[in-house]
């Protein structure tokens, strides 16, 4: 049964795996199927596989191999980073500063810290979804123990001042997370400028495979681990190494790396073209901000249609879009980060997130544009509440 969606406009979500990945992985599920902890041959030549790939996120991130611990995904990681730091600086502190905008994986996991007794100060965005690096500094106090500010944010696209967000901790002596999963392949995430000392990655956001992630943990900054049992990844992520996941990510951040220059260009001109294209429908508006944004990210809303129901049309149509995170797909409750934003109804139901990737053309999108404004004006012609013209 054919099950492949012809336009694919949902890469924030996931991406295939690209054919290269898939050649350089298949070899460790068969011949080279040894333990990476074994002495012997064959588990060697796991082990220095996926020491290939450790060197790979390395030269990506502009930092030292021992650094990146890999781990079964960006969530992971993203709980190791947080879980991790403030079990180990407890007796320092137990204050953390997050987001309203974060992912769930940061956001839910700092709600899980909170009811073991850790305070979780969640600082507020502007109307573009960003945070001011003042606020970051302003909620820092004595025992402040870790700030988690994503890089870019996966619904509505927003990149966020993470240099300055990461300077300002520096300054104060807090150490700084950053989720880069929606960054990490597709923009510089070079952990010097960042100033950060903990950042979140995962393979299957940049055409590598699920199930495998890494968090980069700067040298001296030692999280206490999260799971428990030997000593693989310096013990902080205890178990048998995913080498073939492994080896996928590596080879996707190199090939990732080798094209972002140009992916940045073509993708961005891509994107501004699509939002152009929808923007000039009747009561359409852009969420995220305008320049500050993700090159494949649009998120838009209608006024008198419902995101769900839209998003169901465009699928029907064989486009395959989303509401926002697919970790969420399905809730009734609105996006946490369009109402952080402070995005109010009409607006806040009636949003759509097309994310594109390095096989969009610009028919495709020429097409799923004629498909978004034939749909929307169905579901307003079928709506008793919609008046055009009459948002804001």
């Amino acid at each position: 049964m054919e099950r492949q969606t012809p336009i694919y406009l949902d890469h924030a979500a996931t991406t295939c795996v690209r054919p290269e990945v898939l050649e350089a992985m298949l070899p460790y599920f068969s011949t080279w199927y040894g333990n990476a902890s074994c002495t012997y041959g064959l588990g060697q030549a796991s082990r220095d596989a996926l020491e290939g790939a450790r060197g790979a996120v390395a030269e990506v991130l502009r930092c030292r191999p021992r650094e990146v611990v890999f781990t079964g995904g960006g969530t992971e990681a993203d709980n190791l980073a947080l879980v991790g730091v403030a079990r180990a600086l407890a007796e320092r502190g137990r204050h953390i500063v997050t987001s309203a905008v974060e992912h769930h994986a940061v956001l839910h996991t700092a709600r899980a810290l909170s009811e073991e007794g850790w305070r979780v100060t969640v600082l507020p965005v502007d109307g573009d979804g960003r945070v001011d690096p003042a606020d970051v500094d302003d909620a820092i106090e004595a025992g402040t123990v870790l700030v988690s500010v994503m890089h870019a944010n996966n619904e509505v696209g927003t990149v966020q001042p993470v240099a300055e967000i990461g300077a300002a901790c520096r300054r104060r002596g807090v150490l700084f997370h950053t989720d880069a999963v929606q960054t990490f392949g597709h923009l510089p995430t070079r952990v010097a400028e960042l100033n950060c000392d903990l950042l979140s990655i995962s393979a299957h956001k940049l055409y590598g495979p699920k199930g495998v992630g890494a968090l980069y943990v700067r040298k001296g900054v030692r999280p206490a681990p999260i799971q428990h049992g030997g000593r693989q990844e310096r013990g902080l992520r205890p178990s048998t190494e995913n080498v073939a996941g492994i080896v996928g990510l590596g080879v996707a951040a190199r090939l990732a790396a080798e094209e972002m220059e140009s992916e940045i260009k073509r993708q961005s001109a891509l994107r501004d073209g699509l939002i152009g294209r929808l923007l000039a429908l009747p009561d359409v508006r852009l969420n995220g901000h305008p320049e500050h944004r993700l090159p494949n990210n649009v998120n838009v809303s209608a006024a008198g249609v419902e995101g769900e129901a839209l998003n169901l049309r465009m699928g029907l149509a064989g486009i395959g879009t989303s509401t926002g995170s697919a970790c969420t797909t399905g809730s009734p409750a609105p996006s946490h980060v369009l109402t952080a934003m402070g995005i109010e109804e009409p607006w806040l139901s009636g949003n759509l997130r097309l994310t594109l990737g390095r096989e969009t053309r610009p028919e495709q999108l020429e097409a799923a544009a004629r498909a978004y404004a034939d749909i929307v004006a169905e579901l307003r012609a079928a709506s008793p509440n919609y008046r055009p013209g009459s948002p804001g």
